[in-house]
């Protein structure tokens, strides 16, 4: 443990060392950070070194996090525009699965990992964040409660022209949540490429399908 510590406190001791009349930025240490993950990063299977490269939406809100300061508003835009162009809709046209096979992917924290293969099937590991089911009893509250989530907004038939806005916001945030809020933290997970298209499918279904317990 001590060698941890020591990696980590090593970046921010090099800047204070290298201008002591002065304290180091949030960007500073940001940076420093940055390149000691760089450093220290070893790739493995497939957790390749690709995934320590920042795009812009990552970048600008590192640095928007290490200073305390917002996006301005043309950033935040630009942001969101992109993102937003990323988002690929279901080539089948169907945007609801199958509900018991969301709560399996939901539940699932799996993949990813320099353990598993380019063919492993990644769980969403949504209850991390997020209280879904009524019935589980262990969620994280990083994210807001998606209990009764289509109920609340009025979705009875996903598959309605009535719902359609909806169910349309909900596939878009799952994909690439950045094309709603710029520094947005949930996971990009179609984007990524953490979930495909039936996994992103089967989680819609958790979340809108009336007989899922989540609008019970």
């Amino acid at each position: 443990m001590k060698k941890i510590h020591s990696l980590v406190l090593l970046p921010v001791a090099a800047i204070v060392l290298s201008g002591c009349t002065s304290a180091p930025t949030p960007a500073d240490v940001n940076k420093a950070t940055a390149e000691m993950l760089k450093n220290s990063f070893q790739a493995r299977g497939i957790a390749t070194l690709d995934r320590l490269n920042q795009d812009q939406a990552n970048a600008e809100c590192a640095v928007a996090d290490a200073t305390g300061k917002p996006l301005d508003a043309k950033m935040t835009k630009a942001i969101e525009d992109a993102s937003m162009k990323t988002v690929k809709w279901p080539t089948d046209g169907k945007f609801i699965g199958d509900w018991k096979e969301g709560e399996k992917i939901a539940q699932s924290g799996r993949g990813l990992t320099w353990t598993d293969t380019a063919t492993s099937e990644n769980g969403g590991n949504c209850y991390n964040c997020h209280q879904i089911s009524k019935e589980e009893i262990s969620f994280g509250t990083l994210g807001p409660s998606l209990y009764n989530y289509g109920k609340l907004r009025g979705v009875t038939d996903p598959a309605s022209a009535g719902g359609k806005a909806i169910v349309e916001y909900t596939w878009g945030k799952l994909w690439n949540a950045r094309a709603y809020n710029a520094c947005s933290q949930m996971p990009r997970v179609g984007h990524m490429g953490i979930l495909n298209q039936k996994q992103i499918q089967d989680v819609m279904a958790l979340l809108l399908d009336p007989a899922s317990p989540v609008n019970k």
